[in-house]
């Protein structure tokens, strides 16, 4: 049984795929070449936005987000402590200071009645994860941001897909960021990614920093990077897209049968009212969660752990001074949490074959 199966999603579109990464051989145009612009007009108008500009990878995505807020040395900017490290190193990464909020147990996502206590002076944005497949309240977050004068930049790595009251994820805030990891509800062949905005200043500044810092060739007036998304992976996620709609469907059906079968037995994920969900990892609590994934694994069923330590016990975070016990939420799902088979190919024989397993593994 496949975690992710990838397998399977290639043969099932493999002739699309192939032609499209055979015409990019065939053109030469490796970087930057006609099948980037197509991919991002087609993923802006997926979204519902003015602008899509892809990227090296998600991580880079974020980064460069934050300078062309020209975000650095003395600024502040709040995420959440359970997530994975791209969400807080790139802050790093410009010379800001991470500011960590706790999320809520029922979600996973950032706990919007503890976002406003956290934004300070500094304060410049506000990083919400849309963790596992599902947005958080961006209409709460969106309010208190205006109110401070902050950017939210939506980190939609695992809900690209996802909607909330009839919005797509990567389409809610003033900048948004993605990836298509091959493991992501629409991945590529290796890393790639790429920012959402509907501002057109910000969308030129974003391009500019994603190539050396300027549109034109020797022409450089952001400090820069080479963040550009190779042509033959914009060339596979073409060939995916005409599909990608389907496989949402395939995710939300899948998930909502695996939590409508453990409701009962174990801390099955929910979905917020006016969410949908991808599904991008499912993911449940068991107390004896180490245990429940070794038994699984010994009967062949595939397991992971997304996440087992929060962002401030790592030790690239310990300057910052947080103490176990100050994000307990947090803690508790690091501690709790592990996901199980999740791919839109999944078959219901699989399916039941988990839970069946699951069942055993818990006592229940």
């Amino acid at each position: 049984m496949q975690f992710i199966d990838l397998k399977t999603q290639y043969q099932r579109y493999q002739s699309e795929i192939d032609a499209r990464m055979k015409a990019v051989l065939e053109h030469g145009k490796f970087v930057m070449g006609p099948e980037i612009a197509e991919m991002e007009q087609g993923l802006a108008k997926y979204v519902g936005v003015e602008h899509c500009i892809s990227v090296s990878s998600g991580t880079h995505s974020l980064e460069i987000a934050l300078r062309a807020l020209d975000i650095g040395p003395g600024d502040e900017v709040i995420t959440v402590p359970f997530t994975w490290i791209s969400s807080a190193e790139v802050i790093m990464l410009v010379g800001a200071t991470p500011v960590f909020v706790d999320i809520e147990a029922d979600y996973f996502n950032l706990d919007v009645s503890k976002l406003e206590k956290a934004i300070t002076p500094r304060t410049k944005a506000i990083i919400p994860v849309s963790l596992f497949g599902q947005m958080p309240d961006y209409r709460a977050i969106n309010e208190i941001a205006a109110r401070h004068h902050v950017t939210v930049i939506e980190d939609a790595a695992q809900s690209f897909g996802a909607t909330q009251k009839g919005h797509k994820s990567c389409g809610v805030t003033t900048i948004s960021s993605t990836s298509f990891f091959p493991a992501k509800p629409l991945g590529c062949f290796g890393d790639g990614g790429a920012l959402f905005t509907s501002d057109a200043a910000l969308a030129d500044k974003m391009r500019a920093i994603r190539t050396h810092g300027g549109l034109q060739r020797h022409n450089h007036p952001y400090v820069g990077t080479n963040g550009r998304m190779d042509t033959l992976q914009a060339a596979v996620i073409l060939a995916k897209l005409p599909h990608f709609d389907w496989e949402v469907q395939q995710r939300g059906a899948i998930g909502a049968r695996y939590t409508e079968l453990l409701r009962d037995s174990c801390g099955a994920p929910e979905t917020m009212p006016g969410n949908t969900h991808v599904y991008a990892q499912y993911t449940l609590r068991c107390s004896n969660r180490d245990e429940v994934g070794s038994t699984l694994q010994k009967a062949g069923i595939p397991t992971a752990v997304y996440y087992p330590k929060c962002m401030h016990e790592q030790p690239v975070f310990a300057h910052l001074g947080y103490q176990w016990g100050d994000f307990p939420a947090s803690e508790k799902a690091s501690r709790e949490v592990i996901s199980l088979p999740m791919h839109p190919f999944l078959s219901e024989a699989d399916q039941d074959r988990v839970v069946e397993e699951l069942k055993k593994a818990i006592g229940k």
